[in-house]
């Protein structure tokens, strides 16, 4: 979900060149590590997972949801779940009426007398939603904070459900302690129960209401978005998987700030809608659509997934097609549709996509699909803009895109990052409600991976901007920093995704921020090969933070530093804040008093000492008349102290001296402070900490040098960027 996170990091990171400097220091929060249990189930049945559930500790069994695929099974995944679906878009009503048949098999070794599913488009029927409600006690904004207008909710609504036909019993359920008035998750219970090891087929009639554009779904216009908009089923998880010790449900209710869990499957749809609109899906076009009194019927399959996702529009422009290829993937057909007046989008949104199947496949493992459909919406419907879905995902418009600007860097960004996601959201397929950082954080970190490789920078100007000759940029990882909490971090990476102080956004630029200080610490390429084989173990079998924390630790052999910061940054808040606290080089001179000689005791005074070093000076000044700056006929004492307000990390010291040496010494325990003392011919001129700006977590990277003489660099560079902000807003206002 890029939830407009391009702008928020230039906006950020605008803001940080205005602020620069400036440090805040406070506590940190205590932090209480909860172990989650299930639930009793609201039936009496299988248990839920419970609703405070988050960040996972002990890695899943090597069996876990089937073990390992070897690339030799029948299919790509363990498919768990079958949808057939047949749907008829209303582009009147905005309605989707279903007819769905949904199979289902216990992978458990106990009967399931109840299933769980999740009704997603509940979320928008009404202000009495969990969605709703979390909106208005939440301090952190979030996209689809829009009212809603009367005419514009949304649905879903059963009109049947049968099990081998015979009336399933239904009932909603809220099992994160919701509002009662929360209809997102709901109960069926079976006349039948189903088997351990066995499956059943659910018949389900429905229609859904779609709500004007809001958070992710819905229509403006002709334009629709169809997401979340059928029953689907919650993931019945076993002993060995995500921290589970026997059977339990992980259904959670539509959270704000959350996304979505399912398992993989198979998706038999047949869209049916009036001739004239362009239709776009998850998956493989059948054929060509079927035509019948004035609509078409266009057919999709698409296996080893676990969602569905369209859109349909009328005003859709030709769409763009290429084609890419790569190894170990099968050639993969690209389209992207788009409407007319947003044409200049298109052609950079393609470029960006194949950009993405090329690195995220050399960089972390092949892409096993054949289609890849890239949604450009039209104006007004920016709430369906940035999200992802299997191989379908919606990027940005614009009417002009200019070279350079931050405008095109959102476009291809806003492209990257959804991609991005067919991998962590899609493939690995990790819970987004309990650990968002598995997605949100690894997708964010990655996409600054590839703009990294590819010497890419985020541009802050606008064509504007540029005409006038203004048009900073940053390093996306320094535009990550600047929007990460680090001063009072609240809530721990691993959390989930709801219950959260400062909004899920951290996940983003903090989540990626500890994910590259710990490649600075573990090297670039024991990363990439840690995460090639996470990708390798864990596609399609839904990993955890723990699974994630086991397979970097073991592949990289940095053990002691992976657990280290998953230690202090995941499962807990850790403020980094490491400082040069002072700074000296001094000669080391003799000093006055008394010593013996050859058997008798001669006192020197101050005076006389003054005299004898004021000699020494003289002659060692003529004996080495081309003497560097800083050096002489005593030796400099070069001292150093740096101190620690937050929690350990691995430190380096760089001095450099008059003469051009340097020395380096390192910093690598628990204790709160530390002195380091050297004794060269030379003076010292300057003390770095961090020397190679490996802790991007650091509250305050002014703080970690210093030089003997006065520097004023540093402070007219920030003036300068400085000025040059306050002129440009002036002379904007006094333009207007």
């Amino acid at each position: 979900m890029a939830m407009s996170r391009t702008r928020s990091i230039l906006a950020t990171a605008l803001a940080a060149l205005l602020a620069a400097g400036a440090a805040f220091h406070a506590h940190i929060h205590a932090q209480v590590t909860i172990v989650p249990v299930p639930l009793p189930a609201i039936d009496g049945g299988i248990p839920l997972a419970r609703a405070d559930a988050g960040a996972v500790h002990v890695p899943s069994a090597a069996g876990a949801w089937g073990g390992a695929r070897t690339g030799l099974e029948a299919t790509l995944s363990d498919r768990v779940v079958n949808y057939d679906i047949d749907a008829t878009l209303d582009p009147v009503k905005h309605t989707v009426s279903g007819r769905q048949k949904l199979t289902w098999r216990n992978r458990s070794d106990v009967a399931a007398r109840s299933v769980y599913v999740h009704m997603y488009m509940n979320a928008f029927e009404g202000r009495g939603s969990t969605f709703y409600t979390e909106g208005r006690n939440s301090s952190s904004g979030f996209r689809g904070d829009g009212e809603q207008r009367d005419g514009e909710w949304g649905h879903i609504a059963l009109r049947s459900v049968t099990q081998g036909g015979v009336k399933v019993g239904t009932a909603f359920v809220q099992p994160d302690n919701g509002p009662a008035t929360d209809h997102t998750v709901m109960r069926f219970d079976l006349p039948a129960p189903v088997a351990a090891g066995a499956s059943t087929t659910l018949d389900i009639d429905f229609v859904t209401q779609l709500p004007r554009l809001v958070a992710r779904t819905g229509y403006f216009g002709s334009f629709h978005l169809v997401a979340q908009w059928f029953p689907k089923i919650a993931v019945l998880e076993l002993a060995g998987e995500r921290g589970a010790t026997a059977p339990r449900w992980n259904a959670h209710e539509f959270h704000q700030q959350a996304e979505f869990y399912a398992d993989f499957g198979n998706f038999d749809v047949r869209l049916t809608v009036p001739k004239g609109y362009v239709v776009g899906a998850t998956g493989e076009a059948q054929g060509a659509p079927l035509e019948k009194d004035g609509m078409l019927t266009h057919h999709y399959v698409q296996g080893d997934v676990h969602d569905f996702a369209w859109t349909a529009d009328n005003r859709t422009a030709p769409p763009l097609k290429d084609s890419w290829t790569g190894a170990g993937s099968p050639p993969v057909a690209i389209s992207v549709l788009y409407p007319p007046d947003m044409a200049a989008s298109a052609a950079p949104a393609l470029k960006a996509a194949k950009d993405s199947l090329s690195y995220f496949s050399n960089t972390l493992g092949p892409y096993p699909y054949k289609t890849l459909t890239v949604v450009i919406p039209p104006h007004n419907a920016g709430e369906a803009a940035g999200m992802e879905y299997p191989t379908f995902f919606t990027s940005i418009g614009l009417e002009r895109v200019e070279p350079d600007t931050v405008e095109a860097f959102e476009l291809r960004m806003t492209t990257i990052h959804e991609f991005g996601h067919g991998y962590f959201y899609g493939i690995l397929a990790s819970n987004e409600f309990e650990e968002p950082l598995l997605d949100e954080g690894l997708n964010e970190y990655w996409n600054h991976r590839m703009l990294r490789a590819l010497n890419e920078n985020v541009y802050l100007g606008t064509p504007l901007l540029k005409t006038i000759g203004f048009n900073p940029r940053v390093n996306g990882f320094d535009g990550e920093r600047a929007g990460s909490p680090r001063e009072e971090p609240a809530d721990p990476l691993g959390a989930n995704a709801w219950d959260r102080l400062q909004g899920i956004g951290p996940v983003y630029a903090r989540g990626a921020t500890v994910m590259r200080d710990l490649e600075q610490r573990i090297g670039t390429e024991a990363t990439e090969r840690a995460f090639k084989e996470y990708y390798k173990r864990w596609k399609f079998r839904h990993p955890s933070v723990a699974d994630l924390r086991e397979t970097l630790a073991e592949v990289s052999g940095r053990r002691a530093d992976v657990e280290a910061v998953f230690a202090q940054q995941v499962y807990a808040t850790g403020k980094v804040d490491d400082r040069v606290d002072a700074f000296s080089s001094t000669e080391v001179l003799p000093q006055a008093g008394s010593h013996e000689v050859k058997g008798s005791w001669i006192e020197e005074n101050s005076d006389k000492l003054e005299a004898r070093i004021e000699r020494e000076r003289e002659a060692w000044s003529k004996a080495n008349p081309k003497a560097a700056k800083g050096s002489g006929p005593y030796a400099f004492r070069t001292s150093v102290t740096l101190r620690r307000r937050g929690v350990a990390v691995p430190q380096t010291v760089l001095v450099k001296f008059a003469d051009g040496s340097t020395e380096t010494a390192t910093w690598d325990d628990q204790a709160r402070w530390k002195r380091l003392v050297w004794v060269k011919p030379v003076k010292a001129v300057s003390v770095e900490l961090d020397p190679q700006r490996r802790h991007y977590l650091d509250v305050n990277k002014l703080d970690d040098s210093r030089t003997l003489e006065a520097d004023g660099s540093a402070s007219r560079r920030w003036t300068g960027d400085f000025s040059a902000v306050v002129t440009f807003l002036l002379s904007l206002i006094a333009s207007v």
